[in-house]
């Protein structure tokens, strides 16, 4: 079973992901040279130079826990490696930002290194870890997204990320399919997914990054919060008359959170949002955000969703709830490193669509100084001209 493809795109160009790829690709053929083998036909081999850049798991070197993982021993070697890289690479760069993803690139193959060391004595090469580590952190990031998987070279199905991932490559491919006659370091691959599902779940659950959509750290609260509510409603919980169960109340039963039916709904709705938007339905997402609304108005989706829900919602000419949408977004997410781009479109949003030329003129006058794209500069510029030009006295309209 190989993969072949994510039914998910990343946003921006993976730049970092296709540096890895290309800095890969550059040592194995600086690091490689034709021998002739024992039967006198020429084969690949590793260069002398670049042999002591190899983990050498009995008396490693500092530079050597990161330096391994540029080497290869083969062709099907790097191939099968970057082939890993790009299919799953792409979409995790994207979320972490090139820096952060650089980070955790080089992070895993440090942890899977160190897994690796501490099991076995013989010298290791290949990306292998590192790409497990970005492998686990796909897992994390997009459980429910579906992967394109030929079988047999005969037909192709699509699977959820997070069984294809879990069982078929991390459990059947390195414990239950694991051969050890083969020259394969199966350690340092459940020591590099270990690290990414870890890694990617402590920032979630810190904050530090933004699952956006459905992500592994999201389903578990879900879930965590689904059980608390059938253990209440299990002991006999009524929310219009008391707790009339059978076990005794004690006084930290009211610090237990209990889930109405109100909240209930709210996940569930929260929850088809980011479904919706993680199956690229991006209409239906903002509609149900709206059906939110009706229901608490005070509902703030994840950092990237609530940006990608404001964006459809303009895009659909939906002027008033984008606007509402964009100052809930920079009212939660104050510290948004290109909070200058939403402060645009507000701007463009009152001025152009809502006859709101006041709103218009502060949100417009907060992104000009701070926008780095020429052309939104002058955009905004003109649109400030444009209001300037304007009969003083007009009043914001209601």
């Amino acid at each position: 079973m190989l993969p072949i493809a994510t039914s998910i795109k990343p946003k921006q160009t993976p730049f970092m992901n296709h540096f890895l790829i290309a800095a890969n690709v550059v040592v194995f053929l600086l690091s490689m040279h034709f021998v002739l083998d024992r039967s006198g036909k020429s084969a690949l081999d590793l260069c002398p130079w670049a042999e002591p850049f190899m983990l050498l798991s009995d008396h490693p070197s500092i530079w050597q826990f990161v330096t391994y993982a540029f080497l290869h021993g083969g062709l099907w070697h790097i191939f099968g490696n970057m082939f890993f890289l790009y299919i799953f690479g792409n979409n995790v760069n994207d979320k972490l930002g090139h820096i952060g993803y650089l980070c955790f690139y080089l992070g895993g193959a440090v942890f899977s290194a160190i897994g690796y060391t501490l099991i076995s004595s013989n010298p290791i090469l290949g990306a292998s870890g590192a790409v497990a580590a970005v492998t686990g952190a796909y897992l994390v990031l997009f459980p429910k997204t579906y992967i394109k998987v030929i079988v047999w070279f005969f037909y192709d199905v699509d699977l959820r990320a997070m069984y294809f991932i879990a069982f078929k490559l991390i459990f059947w491919d390195n414990v239950f399919a694991a051969d050890p006659s083969q020259n394969v370091a199966y350690n340092a691959h459940l020591a590099g997914y270990g690290f990414g599902i870890l890694a990617i779940m402590g920032l979630l659950s810190i904050g530090l990054i933004d699952g956006g959509y459905i992500d592994l750290w999201f389903m578990l609260k879900q879930w965590n919060r689904r059980r608390r509510f059938r253990d209440a409603v299990s002991d006999g919980y009524d929310p219009h008359r008391g707790n009339l169960g059978r076990k005794a109340v004690s006084s930290r039963v009211e610090e237990s959170p209990v889930v109405s039916p109100q909240q209930q709904q709210i996940m569930d709705l929260r929850s088809r949002i980011s479904g919706a938007m993680n199956n690229r339905n991006a209409s239906q997402a903002a509609g149900l955000y709206l059906k939110l609304l009706e229901i608490d108005p005070s509902q703030i989706l994840p950092r990237q969703l609530q940006l990608d829900i404001a964006n459809q919602l303009m895009a659909e000419g939906q002027w008033q709830p984008s606007a509402d949408a964009y100052q809930q977004f920079l009212a939660r997410y104050s510290s948004y490193e290109h909070a200058e781009q939403v402060h645009l479109m507000l701007g463009l949003l009152y001025s152009r669509y809502l006859n709101h030329p006041q709103a218009a003129a502060e949100y417009l006058n907060q992104a000009k100084d701070k926008l780095s794209d020429s052309n939104q500069k002058e955009m905004c510029r003109q649109e400030i001209d444009r209001l300037g030009d304007q009969p003083h006295g007009h009043p914001d309209r209601d």
